[in-house]
């Protein structure tokens, strides 16, 4: 395993097959920063339009169309001492009689205390009452370049990953991807120190990020959505519009992991889905919504415990 340090200075406001800015070897680890989704940096210089920039993409040798690109997040940490939301509730997650006239331009500052662990709002934003969250750092924002020499907006998501916005990619996670084209072509940005299920702001608290993460090629096990894993769970994610096709895509992949990788029959995977299964609204804001179907490690057959990287 060899380690590398990025230091971006090229961000895109797409994912797809740009020209890489670093070739790593499958297990290595990359130690680099992401900009905000306003496009600012750790020393609060714009480097970057607004939409999600992307740091990368890295090419992992031996990738190929077919492969799985398996990404363990190791380090998610703020790096700045202030992050930002917006105000207003999305419109489509409200009856058309709750229509605001809020801004969906204003900005509401949060103070980071990365000693503390919290973001509380700035006393100056305008929020009447006292709030501080705890951090809890995730990535809004990461995926592999999709077929077809295609370069989709990160304001969206797809099968290659994309604007996901789910709470649950956070350190100690490994998140489990489709390769499309030679190399993977791995980007990642979006940093969020904290967010709740929906995205329904349209941001969590958007800020810039250290991040150190390990990228593996699996062989000979095809996915078509992006997977994941923690200690207590193994989850997949769909992203479409309208919600119920998210559903669709999401509940099929994980269906077809308990059969492929578990050795479930179909009658077998179905039952053990249908008694425990759990879903999660990563965003329900963006172009296409992500949901999160998730089972309990502790449910799935102790004889086989075929997790994707052992």
């Amino acid at each position: 395993m060899v380690e590398h340090t990025l230091i971006p200075n090229t961000y895109y406001l797409s994912i797809g097959s740009h020209p890489p800015v670093l070739h790593i070897d499958s297990g290595d680890r990359v130690i680099t920063k992401t900009a905000d989704a306003g496009g600012k940096d750790f020393e609060d210089k714009v480097v970057s339009g607004r939409g999600n920039p992307q740091t990368g993409p890295i090419y992992v040798n031996g990738a190929k169309p077919g492969d799985v690109l398996a990404v363990t997040f190791e380090k998610i940490i703020p790096n700045r001492n202030y992050g930002f939301c917006r105000p207003k509730v999305a419109p489509n997650v409200l009856n058309p009689e709750h229509s605001s006239g809020l801004s969906s331009e204003e900005i509401f500052h949060f103070n980071i205390d990365l000693k503390a662990g919290t973001a509380e709002i700035d006393k100056n934003s305008g929020y009447t009452r006292s709030l501080i969250v705890p951090l809890r750092p995730m990535i809004g924002c990461f995926g592999v370049a999709p077929d077809r020499g295609q370069a989709i907006s990160t304001a969206t998501s797809g099968p290659y990953g994309g604007n996901m916005d789910y709470l649950g990619f956070r350190e100690g996670v490994t998140a489990y991807l489709p390769v499309f084209v030679e190399g993977g072509l791995f980007h990642i940005g979006d940093g969020h120190a904290w967010q709740s299920d929906g995205e329904i702001l349209g941001t969590g608290i958007e800020i810039s990020m250290d991040v150190e993460f390990t990228l593996t090629l699996v062989k000979g096990t095809a996915i078509s959505w992006p997977r994941g894993e923690n200690d207590e769970y193994i989850f997949t994610a769909g992203n479409a519009r309208p919600l119920d096709e998210a559903v669709q895509h999401s509940t099929s992949e994980m269906l077809n992991w308990l059969q492929d990788c578990y050795g479930m029959n179909e009658k077998d995977a179905n039952i053990l889905l249908g008694m425990y299964v759990k879903y999660d609204v990563g965003n329900i804001f963006d172009p296409a919504y992500t949901m999160i179907c998730k089972l309990p490690k502790e449910v799935l057959p102790s004889e086989e415990k075929k997790f994707l990287l052992g």
